[in-house]
């Protein structure tokens, strides 16, 4: 019997070093050297220090910087453990509110994000991408829509003219990729680090 189990223990052993171990690891060196800026995580780095992920979004609350997509991540509630309280953009979480469209909650809360925003732009529709919450929770990208809709807030906020505002927003959108797929974007945080930029000039 012991001559039978022999083979496939040893081929147990043989394939879980190379596709556990060997391959992981190549995969792992090989990302390395061609892409290093992605395989660390697409680290975003301000006088040295890092501030951030382009691939995980960060709650801006300030006036003056553009905001990104609601985020419905939650995280546990420090003063007690069954229950949860919400941590937007909180990677280690990530989901979205599984409000459906019957869900009154959902609809008060969308209800109450289009009026807030309609008074800071009330001559635009709001985009929206600016309401509604992703997937994952963690979209660091708005449309451009929703990036031009914020723009007389930041720069009243930041006493700039639109225009140069606007200059910095057409700047910073991604196109499709190979011109195919997905939609323009911009990401919001390299956003508002070009017009902090922008604003030290």
């Amino acid at each position: 019997m012991l001559r039978e189990i022999r083979p496939a223990i040893v081929l147990l052993l043989v394939l879980t070093a190379i596709t556990g171990l060997a391959y992981p690891l190549a995969m792992t060196a090989i990302a390395g050297a061609l892409f290093p800026a992605q395989a660390q995580g697409s680290m975003i780095e301000k006088d040295g220090k890092v501030i951030g992920s382009a691939l995980i979004g960060q709650e801006f609350k300030d006036d003056k910087y553009f905001h990104g997509r609601p985020s419905a991540t939650l995280a546990p509630d420090p003063n007690d453990s069954t229950k949860t309280v919400a941590a937007p953009y909180n990677a280690a979480n990530s989901g979205g509110s599984n409000l459906g469209p019957t869900s009154k909650a959902l609809a008060d809360r969308l209800k109450e994000d289009v009026d807030k925003l309609k008074t800071e732009n009330p001559n635009a529709q709001v985009p929206v991408d600016l309401v509604t919450t992703s997937a994952s929770g963690l979209d660091p990208d708005i449309s451009p829509e929703a990036a031009e809709f914020q723009v007389p807030r930041v720069a009243k906020a930041r006493n700039m003219p639109q225009d140069a505002v606007k200059q910095i927003v057409a700047a910073n959108v991604q196109g499709r990729l190979l011109g195919l797929m997905g939609e323009p974007r911009v990401n919001v945080l390299a956003l508002n680090l070009a017009l902090d930029r922008a604003a030290a000039k």
